[in-house]
C-alpha cells in the first residue's frame, strides 16, 4: 500500500509501521536518496507531523533519528472515538458496567463467527496467521507478520478503536480471546507489546 501513497505520506507510513528510524533507513524503505527524503522529512516537520532527535552512537557525529508526532499519529484514524467512548460512558451510567460487559461480549460472538467463517479453509498456522492479518489489515489495523526459528510475531501498528481501548480495556481482552480461537487451543499466544500501555503497536508472540 506504501507505494502507492504519494512520497511524504509514504515516509509518515514508514515511521507508524517501522517505529522511529534514521535517514539511511527511511531512503531505503522509500527508494529515493538520501536527500530526497531528507526533503520529504522536512516538510512534514515543518507540517509538525514528524521530529527529529540526535542519537549518539559510538564515535563519529551523533545520528537524527525520525518519529511520527501526536499529530502525525493522528493522521491515522481512531473510527468514530468521540462517539463510541461517550456511548461507553451512557451505558456505563445508565445500566451498569455488567450490561458495558454484555455488549464486548456479543460483539466478541459475533466477531469471532466472523473470523472462523475466514479461516476455515486454513489449515496451518502459518495460513490462519496470514488470513488474520488480511482481515485485520482490511479493519484498519495495519497489521503484518514475521516468521520467527520458532513462532510468528503478528503486529498491529495502529488500532482504529483506540479511544474505546483506553476506555474500556475489555475490548483488549476480549480481543486476546478471539486471537486464541481461531488459531486453535494448541498454539501459545503472548501481548509482548501493547499500545495503551505506551508502546508504539501491539506485537505478539504466537507459537505452538
Amino acid at each position: 500500500m506504501k507505494n502507492e501513497l504519494p512520497s511524504h505520506e509514504r515516509a509518515v507510513w514508514i515511521l507508524k509501521t517501522r517505529g522511529a528510524q534514521p535517514l539511511s533507513a527511511i531512503a531505503e524503505e522509500m527508494d529515493v536518496t538520501k536527500e530526497g527524503a531528507r526533503f520529504h522529512l522536512l516538510k512534514l516537520e515543518k507540517e509538525g507531523l514528524v521530529q527529529s532527535q540526535s542519537k549518539a552512537e559510538g564515535r563519529g557525529r551523533p545520528k537524527k533519528i525520525w518519529s511520527l508526532t501526536e499529530k502525525g499519529h493522528a493522521r491515522f484514524p481512531d473510527r468514530h472515538a468521540n462517539m463510541t467512548v461517550n456511548l461507553i460512558a451512557m451505558m456505563r451510567q445508565t445500566l451498569g458496567d455488567e450490561a458495558v460487559q454484555d455488549v464486548i461480549n456479543a460483539n466478541e460472538k459475533r466477531t469471532l463467527a466472523e473470523y472462523e467463517e475466514e479461516l476455515k479453509e486454513c489449515d496451518t498456522l502459518e495460513g490462519k496467521v496470514a488470513k488474520l492479518t488480511e482481515i485485520r489489515s482490511r479493519e484498519g489495523y495495519m497489521a503484518e507478520y514475521q516468521e520467527k526459528e520458532d513462532s510468528f510475531l503478528f503486529v498491529e501498528n495502529h488500532c482504529p478503536i483506540c479511544a474505546a481501548a483506553e476506555t474500556c480495556q475489555q475490548f483488549c481482552q476480549a480481543e486476546l480471546n478471539i486471537f486464541e480461537e481461531v488459531l486453535g487451543e494448541e498454539v501459545d499466544i503472548q501481548r509482548e507489546e501493547h499500545i495503551i500501555k505506551g508502546a508504539r503497536r501491539c506485537a505478539y508472540r504466537i507459537a505452538k
